[in-house]
């Protein structure tokens, strides 16, 4: 039996407000704009060993959602009722039962699933809650809580475990990361570049809201999948569907900055990134900005170009774009100029994809499994000494006050990311120019293409200044004489 608890309920019952409660940790943004919610969430739940589904509200027809995503958000409720073992509806207590309350108590009758009424926003006076009501929707006894102030918790987390039942005996596992273990990879970009659109295409289904308006995304969803690589070997990956990453002075309301701030937190948690880029656009500043977040965490990247069947169709149907004359010739140029702005990601594989075609998508998997077998490799201290001495011989460090940034040895202290200390004269003399030369130098010469690379830098104590008159030794006193007495 699947231990999996759904969240049900119409708009702004305070669902995502009580997913978070019961998971002890902000995962789903909270507001008190309706509709917030749009994609199934989910989170394992330790202490009662089973899987918590946060959904989007039910027959919301606000003015600033489309028709279009209240049916796919309706559909997600669909999945997670066809999923879920048991099923906690949730009312709003102050409001009371709308006819909306009574329409979805009515199909989750006929689901004939194991149902818990849940009775929210019960924070301290019960004489404002009406329980009658509650008992009218045929669903057993109403359960009073406060996802605000945690009032009820404790009994709505008995009530799930009485009817989820004890939970199977666990399997203890080793606690060495092994080649089985999934690969976590995460989509960022702009809003409305097609991140759910590849997802879709990698899950081979319609499992997340894909949508022509721009942040249909709101927060970061975990899906795990397999792929066939091309050595014929089975590898797990866990996909992290993020929101559109937009700038944070075009954030537009509160769930906006929180949807970004759930985006980046997303990158924090991933093995290797894949940064979106539309096809026809280019590389925008918004783009080189998430590339930044990126690689300040430590994230090997990825960059997937996606919508690429409409520069092959416009080749092929329309006569091209002036002044290219082939696609080659559009995709050499592009990548020539996707360097020139994403500079700090030395030997990031480029991949031209089509999430609607189908394009490549293998490619771009095959990518991520390479950046993490390289995530783990070792350099060899002779040899990263010897590289980094070609290096500064081919092109010496330019003077900063008269004097040069010199490298005395070095040697790989880490791995994911990669972090070298460099045991040098002065780390105020290293310029930013030339750690990107080192770094694109050590990522070529190891093969370690889409990885960033940090150096610890270790310089030589300072002299102590010598001041400008010597002091006078100090008179010592000569011992006086000892006298013989009589």
């Amino acid at each position: 039996m699947s231990r999996i608890v759904a969240i049900v309920g119409r708009p702004n019952v305070g669902k995502s407000r009580l997913f978070n409660r019961l998971a002890r940790k902000r995962i789903s943004i909270v507001h008190d704009q309706p509709g917030v919610t749009r994609d199934v969430i989910s989170a394992e739940i330790a202490d009662g060993k089973y899987t918590l589904l946060d959904t989007g509200g039910i027959g919301y027809k606000g003015v600033d959602t489309p028709a279009a995503l209240t049916k796919a958000s309706e559909a997600q409720v669909d999945f997670a009722m066809a999923t879920a073992s048991l099923i906690l509806f949730v009312v709003d207590g102050l409001s009371g039962l709308s006819s909306l309350d009574e329409r979805i108590a009515q199909r989750l009758r006929k689901s004939k699933k194991a149902v818990r009424l849940v009775v929210n926003k019960a924070d301290f006076n019960d004489d404002k809650i009406e329980l009658e009501e509650a008992y009218r929707l045929g669903l057993g006894e109403p359960l009073r809580v406060s996802a605000e102030h945690g009032r009820g918790e404790t009994d709505l987390r008995e009530a799930i475990l009485a009817a989820l039942g004890p939970a199977p005996e666990e399997v203890v596992a080793s606690s060495t990361k092994t080649a089985t273990d999934p690969l976590c990879i995460c989509f960022i970009g702009r809003p409305n570049v097609g991140k759910s659109s590849l997802s879709n295409r990698l899950l081979q289904s319609d499992r997340l809201i894909v949508s022509e308006v721009p942040g249909t995304t709101r927060d970061s969803i975990e899906l795990p999948f397999n792929f066939v690589g091309r050595d014929g070997k089975t590898y797990p990956f866990r996909l992290i569907d993020t929101a559109g990453i937009k700038a944070a002075t075009k954030l537009a309301s509160p769930v906006e900055y929180f949807s970004r701030l759930r985006s980046l937190d997303a990158i924090k948690n991933t093995d290797v990134v894949f940064l979106v880029l539309d096809s026809l656009d280019g590389v925008t500043q918004q783009d080189k900005a998430i590339a930044g977040e990126a690689i300040k965490e430590g994230k090997p990247i990825v960059i997937a170009v996606n919508k690429w069947d409409l520069i092959q169709k416009a080749f092929t149907e329309q006569g091209g774009f002036a002044p290219y004359k082939s696609e080659r010739d559009y995709r050499e140029k592009y990548e020539h100029a996707l360097f020139e702005r994403l500079f700090f990601t030395p030997g990031s594989p480029v991949i031209f994809v089509s999430a609607m075609s189908g394009f490549e998508v293998d490619r771009m998997l095959n990518a991520a499994v390479k950046l993490n077998r390289t995530l783990d490799k070792k350099l060899a201290t002779g040899r990263l000494n010897q590289v980094l001495g070609h290096l500064a011989e081919r092109m010496p460090p330019p003077p900063v006050a008269g004097r040069r940034f010199r490298i005395y040895y070095a040697t790989q202290t880490g791995t994911r990311p990669f972090r070298i200390r460099l045991f040098c004269n002065r780390e105020e003399k290293l310029t930013e120019q030339y750690r990107r030369y080192l770094e694109a130098g050590l990522v070529a010469e190891f093969d370690l293409n889409g990885c960033p690379i940090f150096f610890d830098l270790v310089g030589k104590p300072a002299r102590e200044e010598k001041p400008a008159w010597p002091e006078p030794p100090a008179k010592s006193k000569r011992p006086k004489r000892a006298v013989d007495e009589d």
